[in-house]
Order: structure tokens, then C-alpha cells, then sequence
């Protein structure tokens, strides 16, 4: 989860930054007073935004363990967020050990930390480039030969989509990204939406656009738009918590996860 804003002019620990808060909101350590400040805010706006953003982590794991069980052992992360407790390699490489993980960030600081996390890892990277720039992100990508993409690939984008505002085009990017990849490959998504809760979702907006990266969330419609003629596998795009659950969910306590999720399978 980070940031696409404008190019960044180097560290300012007092601009709350989204990668950090989210940092926060897990019980992290790498995170400033600005950080902690906006997040108090924010869980002001919405008192059940940490078990939002757990729920969110909760169907990240659910997604990488269904789809390795499909025979994806290549996954491509992007906005993928600081070090945290079971990332995209660690719930991969539990089911199968040879799997590769290629992480992608615009964030310096995210950055740095990944690749200090993975150094004696020969089966992930961590690269620092520009989602609004999808070919040339594919190419770094490309270039560290870890990913294979004419064979199936596992694209993942959980809480990034929605710090891309409208006018930096993600249907565009998401086009190329799909155009991408091979046949079988699959494509996971979450995204902010104010449809279930739209007072609460607006407050949290609010307080976002005080932030590195401002938030625009989107109509079930628009994030389905996102999957192009991706199928989306059972039970399509719902709320996280509803995603193929490990334990019973009620439809009140979904709403109040208001992330949309679903996995898409390329023809």
C-alpha cells in the first residue's frame, strides 16, 4: 500500500506518508509522528478502519495460497508497501518454497526496506519504479530475468489502485499490465469503495488528502471495469471479508470492510 503522487524530492519524515500509516495501522515500528498523527485521524473518521486494513492483509494471504494451489509460481506485486508480517513471498514459499516474488514500490523508504528484508533471497526482488508507467515498469521487471511472462503470472495490486487519481488513467495502466501477461495468468485486486458506507468512506477521504497520496474510491462497477475480460473466479468481486472466508461473515460486518476484492483469471 503506497503512494503514486507527484516524484518525490527526497525524505520529509513530516508529511504523513501512506506506506508508514499503514505501517501504523498493523503495529508496526516504521512510522513517524506525522505518520501516527494523520492515522489517529483516520481511525477517528472510521473507528473500524485497523480491522479494515487487517481483513484486507487476511484476504492478501487467502488470495496467495488459492493461487498457488492453481500452480502460479510467479507473482508480481506492485505497491506492495513496507515490510510486514506474512508478504507475498512468505504465505507463497510456505506452499511452495520455489516460488518468485518481484515486489514493486515508487516509495524510496519502501524500497530500501524490501531489498534489506529479501538480500539472501534468490527467489525475490525488490524494484523501485512508476506504476503510471506501466511499460516501463514491466521492463525493469523484465530486465532482473527472476519472472517468466510467457508463462502464467500472478499480478497483484491490493490497496494501490485507489491512490491512482482519474486523471493518471488506471484503466489505461491496467490495460497494458493485462496485455502483459500470458493466457492463465491471474489478477487480484482490493479497492476503497464509498458504496456500502458513504458518509464514513467520505471522512477517511478527507483525512487522506492531507496525506502523500489523496484516495479515490470507486463504484463496483469501476473497480470491476479494472479486470478488462479478466473472468473473475468465484464469488466474483465482493468485500474482503466475503472472499472465500475462512470463518463465518456476516454481511453487516463486509460492509464494514469497505474494500472490494477479487481475483480475475486471464483466458
Amino acid at each position: 500500500m503506497s503512494g503514486w503522487g507527484p516524484r518525490p524530492g527526497g525524505f520529509d519524515a513530516t508529511v504523513p506518508n501512506i506506506a508508514r500509516m499503514y505501517d501504523y495501522y498493523l503495529g508496526g515500528k516504521d512510522h513517524y509522528e506525522a505518520d501516527r498523527i494523520r492515522a489517529e485521524e483516520a481511525v477517528a473518521a472510521d473507528p473500524t478502519l485497523v480491522n479494515l486494513i487487517k481483513e484486507n492483509r487476511a484476504f492478501l494471504g487467502r488470495a496467495v495460497r488459492y493461487l498457488v494451489e492453481q500452480g502460479i509460481d510467479q507473482f508480481l506485486d506492485i505497491g506492495t508497501g513496507l515490510p510486514t508480517q506474512q508478504n507475498v513471498h512468505q504465505i507463497a514459499h510456505s506452499v511452495n518454497p520455489g516460488a518468485r516474488v518481484v515486489y514493486v514500490d515508487y516509495d524510496e523508504q519502501v524500497v530500501a526496506h524490501g531489498r534489506a528484508l529479501l538480500a539472501r533471497s534468490a527467489h525475490t526482488e525488490m524494484i523501485q519504479a512508476d506504476l503510471r508507467r506501466p511499460r516501463e515498469l514491466l521492463d525493469r521487471v523484465e530486465a532482473k530475468r527472476l519472472l517468466d511472462f510467457s508463462k502464467p503470472v500472478a499480478l497483484l495490486l491490493v490497496a494501490t489502485l485507489h491512490f491512482v487519481p482519474d486523471e493518471d488513467d488506471p484503466a489505461g495502466i491496467m490495460t497494458e499490465l493485462r496485455d502483459a501477461l500470458a493466457p492463465g495468468s491471474h489478477l487480484t485486486l482490493t479497492h476503497a469503495s464509498a458504496d456500502g458506507i458513504p458518509d464514513v468512506v467520505a471522512k477517511v477521504v478527507e483525512v487522506y488528502k492531507k496525506t502523500s497520496a489523496p484516495g479515490t474510491p470507486r463504484t463496483n462497477d469501476q473497480v470491476t471495469g479494472l479486470f478488462g475480460d479478466f473472468p473473475l473466479v468465484d464469488p466474483g468481486l465482493v468485500w474482503a471479508p466475503l472472499w472465500r472466508p475462512e470463518r463465518p461473515v456476516s454481511p453487516e460486518d463486509a460492509v464494514r470492510t469497505w474494500f472490494y476484492a477479487g481475483i480475475g483469471r486471464k483466458p
